[in-house]
């Protein structure tokens, strides 16, 4: 009975537009917030951090800058990988500092641009993944559908080629990795040897919240509703006033952009040290396109649940094969992709909507709860 309008009066035209127009719902929304910021990072350790808690952030994120793409503006996008390549080798480059020359006279002027701090390097990770983006967007102009999915998969292989060849991106290491250095902020270290889980999960947690409640108003607002006429129809979107140029363009980029804090964050956070072709090959990309299928095209909520799906299965049936029933860590492997893969296939045959339309199904159960219809 909890759930419910009555009562919840409206009284102005902000009140009446908000997020959650339930009052439950809000309640519910402060509960988490204060739940994930005040109790959960004192009942952290380094397992629950390593294993679920920071994949499951950051893939969110990924999720939220991919679903942006496809869910809401409907542009097939298979270079997941790649942009998340670019916002950790950028922020990496940042991290560390990096030498730019400009033309000065004769000759070219040599710049030393010193290290930046770890929350601005994942920033200008982002910004710099957004540039390529847009460049990679364009063909979106011309081209739609399996052809435009052929030319986001060819920018895949194209960015890890080009991270693995070009010496000046990992600076000039010999095993072609990147390490992050430690970076501290507010006196604890995010980066290095020495992190504390808390302090960690936090940096990420801060970036998910901002991002989240950052989509979630732009879904809603002008760009949105732009992004989804062209989804529906480009042609009738074209002809009632919606630029597609501006349309897509800003698509990729706002996606690339959150892509990239995501590919930032795993590098400097979670793992520490990345080789291209073994982190961010195209197995990166499919990994974050299936959290988008199951969790719900279009949705930020089903961002946050594909995620969680596809972070925690793996990690329970781990934990059951081999924990509990002692099997061999290898054969245990091989039949996690078999589970993974099959419920994946009978999810979408049951549910193509996702994760996100079984959680409005039963909000509107709680609705009409204890009446039938």
């Amino acid at each position: 009975m909890l759930y419910r309008e009555v009562g919840d009066f409206k009284t102005t035209y902000q009140a009446d537009g908000q997020t959650f127009p339930i009052a439950f719902d809000r309640y519910r929304y402060y509960a988490v917030m204060l739940f994930a910021f005040a109790i959960v990072p004192f009942l952290l350790n380094d397992y629950w951090v390593k294993a679920i808690a920071l994949p499951f952030l950051i893939y969110s994120i990924a999720a939220i800058g991919l679903n942006i793409l496809i869910g809401y503006c409907g542009q097939v996008s298979l270079g997941t990988g790649g942009f998340m390549a670019v916002g950790a080798y950028s922020c990496y480059k940042f991290m560390t500092g990096f030498d730019i020359y400009i033309p000065g006279g004769e000759e070219w002027v040599r710049y030393a641009l010193p290290p930046l701090n770890i929350f601005f390097s994942v920033i200008l990770g982002g910004v710099m993944t957004a540039l390529v983006g847009i460049l990679f967007g364009l063909p979106s102009l011309r081209i739609k559908g399996f052809y435009l999915a052929v030319a986001t998969l060819a920018a895949q292989f194209f960015l890890v080629w080009v991270f693995n060849k070009w010496e000046w991106s990992f600076n000039y290491s010999a095993s072609g990795q990147i390490t992050a250095p430690e970076r501290f902020l507010f006196g604890h270290a995010i980066t290095g040897p020495n992190t504390e889980p808390w302090a960690t999960y936090l940096f990420c947690l801060v970036f998910v919240t901002i991002l989240a409640i950052v989509a979630r108003n732009l879904t809603r607002g002008h760009l949105g509703r732009s992004w989804m006429s062209i989804r529906d129809m480009d042609i009738a979107a074209e002809i009632i006033g919606v630029n597609p140029l501006k349309a897509k363009l800003t698509a990729f980029g706002i996606s690339s952009f959150y892509i990239g804090i995501a590919g930032a964050l795993l590098f400097s956070v979670y793992l520490g040290a990345v080789e291209v072709g073994e982190v961010f090959g195209i197995q990166k990309s499919f990994l974050v396109l299936f959290m988008v299928i199951i969790g719900g095209l279009g949705s930020i909520f089903g961002s946050f649940a594909g995620a969680a799906f596809m972070v925690l299965l793996p990690v329970l049936l781990k934990n059951v094969l081999v924990g509990q029933l002692g099997w061999a860590t290898d054969i245990a492997a091989h039949l996690e992709f078999v589970i993974v893969g099959a419920l994946i296939v009978i999810f979408l045959i049951l549910e193509p909507h996702g994760l996100a339309q079984l959680w409005r199904i039963i909000k509107e159960k709680l609705r009409l709860w204890p009446f039938p219809h």
